[in-house]
This record gives C-alpha cells, sequence and structure tokens, in this order.
C-alpha cells in the first residue's frame, strides 16, 4: 500500500456520559481517526453529529486537533451519540443510545469525491439501515481497500450481517471471543482463523488475545504472534484495541513488513494504557511514539 493513499474512517463518534456528569469524547473509529491524525496521516472522519451541544464540540475538537471536518455531517433531527454509564456494585453497564446521529450517515450528502486508498469501519455503527446503506454505497469502489474492526456489541450485530461485512473486507481484526462468536469454538484458534479466512477470503486477519497477544494470519498462510511487553504504566485499558488498529492502519498505509507493523501496533497499544481513556490532546505523548519508530 502506497504512502500516498487516503485514508478514510466511517463510524461513530460518541460520548460515554458517567453518573458523575463526566463526558469522555470518544467511538472506536473516532479514536482511530485522531491517532491516525497525530501520526501525519490526515484521515477524512466520515460520521454524523446532532445539531446540539455534543455535536458543537466534537466538531471543535477536531479543528483543536487539526483534523478535517468536511465529511461529518449534522442532523438536525438526531442527537449526537452516547452511550449512558451506570455503576451498580462497582460494575459498570452501558446502554449505546439508539437512533443516534451517527445511525444516519448518508452517502448522498458526502461534500468531496472519495480517492483510492484504505476505508476503515466497525460493525457497531451499521445498526442502522441509512449508516448500513451510506456504507455499502461508498464500499463499492474497486480502488478502496477495507479494514474491518469487528466488535460485538449485543443487542447491536446479527450473524449473517456480519459476514457480509466480512467478505467485503481485505483485513479483519477481532478478539479472541469475537472469533469464538463467529467460528466454531470446538477447535483451536489457529484452525478457526483458517477457517474464517478462507471462508471470507481475507488478505489478513487479525486477531488480540489481551496478555497474550495477537496473532496474524496473512494470504500465504503464514501466522505472526507477538506478546506485548508489559506496559511501564497501567491506568486503564480503554481504547488499547483503537489504538492497535491505527497504528497497524499506518503501518500498511506505509507498506511495512507484518512483523514490523504487529510489533509497532502493539508496542502504541501498550503506551495508550498509561492514559487514563482513549485519547490524548498532548502532541508530545505522539511525537515520542513516532520518534522510537525511527529509532
Amino acid at each position: 500500500m502506497k504512502n500516498q493513499a487516503e485514508l478514510y474512517i466511517f463510524g461513530e463518534v460518541l460520548f460515554d456520559c458517567f453518573p458523575t456528569g463526566e463526558q469522555i469524547l470518544g467511538g472506536a473509529p473516532f479514536n482511530v481517526a485522531w491517532h491516525l491524525q497525530a501520526l501525519g496521516d490526515q484521515p477524512r472522519f466520515i460520521s454524523q453529529v446532532g445539531k446540539d451541544e455534543r455535536g458543537d464540540r466534537i466538531l471543535q475538537a477536531m479543528r483543536n486537533w487539526g483534523m478535517s471536518s468536511v465529511a461529518v455531517q449534522i442532523d438536525a433531527e438526531h442527537p449526537t451519540g452516547r452511550v449512558e454509564v451506570t455503576i451498580t456494585d462497582d460494575e459498570p453497564s452501558y446502554d449505546i443510545v439508539a437512533d443516534s446521529a451517527y445511525d444516519f450517515i448518508s452517502a448522498e450528502q458526502l461534500r468531496e469525491p472519495l480517492a483510492a486508498g484504505i476505508l476503515y469501519h466497525g460493525t457497531l455503527c451499521l445498526r442502522n439501515q441509512p449508516s448500513r446503506n451510506a456504507l455499502r454505497e461508498i464500499a463499492q469502489r474497486a480502488d478502496l481497500r477495507i479494514f474491518l474492526d469487528v466488535n460485538l456489541r449485543p443487542p447491536w450485530w446479527q450473524r449473517d450481517e456480519v459476514f457480509g461485512w466480512l467478505k467485503n473486507a481485505h483485513w479483519v481484526k477481532m478478539n479472541q471471543e469475537e472469533l469464538r462468536l463467529l467460528g466454531e469454538a470446538t477447535i483451536d484458534i489457529r484452525q478457526q482463523m483458517v477457517k474464517l479466512q478462507s471462508t471470507c477470503g481475507l488478505e489478513q486477519l487479525i486477531v488480540t488475545c489481551g496478555e497474550q497477544g495477537t496473532l496474524i494470519r496473512t494470504a500465504d498462510g503464514e501466522f505472526h504472534s507477538r506478546v506485548p511487553e508489559k506496559a511501564e504504566q497501567l491506568i486503564d485499558t480503554v481504547g488499547a484495541g483503537d489504538a492497535f488498529s491505527a497504528v497497524y492502519i499506518h503501518g500498511l498505509r506505509a507498506g511495512w513488513p507484518t512483523a514490523v507493523t504487529l510489533h509497532h501496533a502493539q508496542q502504541f497499544a501498550s503506551k495508550i494504557v498509561g492514559l487514563r481513556g482513549a485519547t490524548t490532546t498532548n502532541a508530545a505523548f505522539y511525537q515520542e511514539f513516532i520518534a522510537s519508530l525511527a529509532g
């Protein structure tokens, strides 16, 4: 993949809303786009926000970070996405509020044509028909290669639909539990990966296994695995998977070998767990990581 390839990140942007009143900006695609911007890739983030105070805050955060908001649509009928977090007996539960603005992304409202490149999307943003239709129309371009980040959030997924998106993708990332849900739990993880990759015709299947690291199978049948180094500081693991995805996409765009891409993606994910939350506005945090790539 040439360095000049455009990057398009499609999907949800939302606020995690806590009982304390704290609101944390996120959504997996938004986190990925945020990191890619910091890495110098200038992604186009395709989403929709409400015509409301939360939507204004998102657009302002993007401007402050230097991100293009030209592909972020504004919806006067539906509110900006949010997740209502409740805590019961110290255990959090999450209500991913339905009929949010990102559920109604429109291909017709894109204000600039898409060029050849990489298109990232997840599965949560496809829970509603309008956004599914928009993604389907965008993904029809023959010169767009798709990175699918599987995130199975009940009740917002259907097995047949997920397999439809898998078969359109070139690279797919999921965790071990998601592989179990989509594959055959009676066989070991490598056999599950072989079967799923073969069924869906994937160039690469990337399976994250928490502290056990990540396992990748490439189109030639070769496996790559790596156990991450112990994080220097662990504050929380929120957004570690999004950090991994961002650097993996950065590596695909730059044409890095798979083993190198995996190493740096895990390196960055291990760095993110030292933060509170999934992203940071501290440019020095990213500059330090970029400097390590050249080392």
